[in-house]
């Protein structure tokens, strides 16, 4: 015991790990510099319009199908995401039960055959699908899936 006493205080020891990671007395965090980002810019722009939705029963709870079609041909990576970000794999609606998503994909590319020629509804109509959670159907009212020129609103 007496040598140890000899050896100075623990505090000022590298073998603290309290000193391991710098002597600065705020707490070390995770969080990126600047913060988290509120929204992800992945390129995708509101498809022209949405052209139907409705309510498929699975058994998680229900799956929300949505019909779409874009200002040309050629639209892809389709998806519906919500108008406020939400975590991944997460969603749950407002305070007032409102679920607002936006029908979003990427355009063909500038001077293809797709780009200028005018969709067909019978053949370049897009479909996607959205599960929600039987946790969250308690709490939603409805569901507003907004395109660029119009809106539907699903009522549950």
């Amino acid at each position: 015991m007496l040598v140890l006493a000899g050896c100075g205080r623990m505090g000022d020891s590298s073998w603290n790990p309290m000193r391991w990671f710098g002597s600065s007395s705020e707490p070390q965090t995770l969080e990126p510099e600047g913060g988290y980002p509120t929204s992800v810019q992945d390129g995708r722009i509101p498809l022209a319009r949405v052209t139907g939705a409705k309510w498929e029963p699975i058994y998680e709870g229900r799956m929300l199908v949505v019909t779409g079609l874009g200002a040309s041909k050629g639209w892809w990576d389709v998806a519906l995401v919500t108008e406020v970000p939400m975590p991944k794999g997460r969603i749950r609606p407002d305070e007032n039960g409102v679920l607002r998503l936006r029908l979003v994909g990427k355009p063909p590319q500038p001077g293809t055959f797709a780009a200028v020629n005018p969709p067909n509804p019978a053949s370049d109509t897009a479909t996607v699908a959205l599960t929600i959670p039987n946790a969250v159907l308690p709490s939603l009212r409805e569901v507003v899936i907004t395109g660029a020129t119009n809106s539907v609103t699903l009522r549950r």
